[in-house]
């Protein structure tokens, strides 16, 4: 093997490596960001259900 040989096998391994953690580091994000929209989905929804029952007992008292 020469020197070169030996330096593109090195670079391959150090290109794997770092791209190993970017991947990863992005699939968190992209995990994070898709449970804040359902976060953000199920708050609205429960936001409404909570207005339409709190609208109704409210319309019946008076």
């Amino acid at each position: 093997m020469n020197k070169g040989t030996i330096w593109t096998v090195i670079g391959v391994i150090v290109a794997v490596v770092i791209a190993w953690f970017l991947v990863n580091i992005l699939f968190s994000l992209l995990w994070f960001i898709g449970k804040l929209i359902v976060v953000a989905i199920v708050a609205v929804i429960v936001f409404f259900v909570l207005r339409a029952v709190f609208t109704r007992d409210g319309s019946e008292r008076q």
